[in-house]
């Protein structure tokens, strides 16, 4: 893929201007052509604002020269333009990574999440539509093919946080179904998971990602991409500091196997008092790396 091409809202807005100065036409009268206003026009052709269907549809029927270029281009990259601006940014730094670190709090991180623990996750957001969630769930999968399973994909460690491991998003299924995905994930060569016991520690004020030339962390309003070396250095020795708080990662493999079992109802106390993972997964204690058993009922 094209230095461009890496960004296909830009490269959309780039393709839009070539089509029209190829015309002739000022962005007032490309905007009587397509009914769109000049304004938005010119903050999509800068690549500052996604294009639309409709748009798409409407620079094919004045640009038939294109062959239908322009639809079929947002159709192959409306997951990745349904990703907010701020990760957007970010995007090109994971898809150029040698090395990825990740901490995130509370909940499974995107990069790891299947698709049904996504649509879960997704849909907490008040006043969210149906389309929006299918929209947001497409952009996390495709993230993940362009992230983790490129032909080149960096070592990546994440740090998952036990609270993870006993929230329930979704249905006891779709738990289930996450905590094996999990344990899937981090059979491959290039991935790392471990999983922070629920304790005081370093990473306690938020999560973030961090790669070798730039950091990326996330608040409830947006995230926010920073590349000046002092901020990608003292986040690197936070999340390194947090490792050293964290399972091995055979140990946290065991611990995911466990969750999965609970979560699926094949533990004989799970079966006889459904719903109780949270109360039945022990997590790791302060002073020992080890997996205990989970506790009787």
């Amino acid at each position: 893929m094209s230095p461009d091409t890496n960004n296909p809202v830009r490269y959309f807005g780039q393709q839009v201007r070539k089509a029209r100065l190829s015309h002739g036409w000022s962005l007032h009268e490309f905007g009587e052509q397509v009914i769109y206003h000049p304004a938005a026009l010119s903050r999509i052709e800068n690549g500052k604002r996604p294009p639309t269907a409709t748009l798409a549809k409407a620079c094919d029927r004045v640009f038939p020269e294109r062959g239908g270029w322009f639809h079929e281009f947002f159709e192959e990259s409306r997951g990745w333009m349904a990703l907010p601006a701020w990760l957007r940014d970010w995007t090109s730094h994971e898809q150029s990574a040698r090395h990825l670190r990740d901490w995130c709090p509370s909940i499974v991180t995107g990069l790891l999440q299947t698709e049904d623990y996504a649509r879960g996750a997704s849909a907490t957001t008040p006043m969210v539509t149906d389309d929006e969630v299918s929209a947001r769930v497409a952009a996390r999968m495709a993230r993940q093919q362009r992230v983790l399973l490129r032909d080149d994909p960096p070592a990546a460690w994440f740090l998952l946080d036990y609270f993870a491991l006993v929230r329930g998003i979704g249905t006891s299924e779709v738990m289930a179904g996450q905590m094996r995905h999990l344990i899937a994930v981090a059979g491959l060569p290039h991935v790392t998971i471990q999983v922070v016991p629920g304790t005081a520690h370093a990473g306690l004020m938020g999560g973030f990602t961090v790669t070798e030339k730039a950091a990326y962390a996330e608040s409830v309003v947006r995230g926010q991409v920073f590349e000046d070396e002092e901020t990608v250095i003292a986040l690197s020795l936070r999340l390194d500091t947090l490792r050293g708080s964290a399972c091995s990662a055979p140990d946290s493999i065991n611990l995911l196997g466990q969750a999965a079992d609970l979560w699926s109802g094949a533990s004989r106390a799970t079966a006889r008092r459904t719903g109780t993972a949270r109360r039945q997964l022990r997590q790791p204690g302060p002073s020992s790396s080890a997996i205990p058993a989970t506790a009787t009922a």
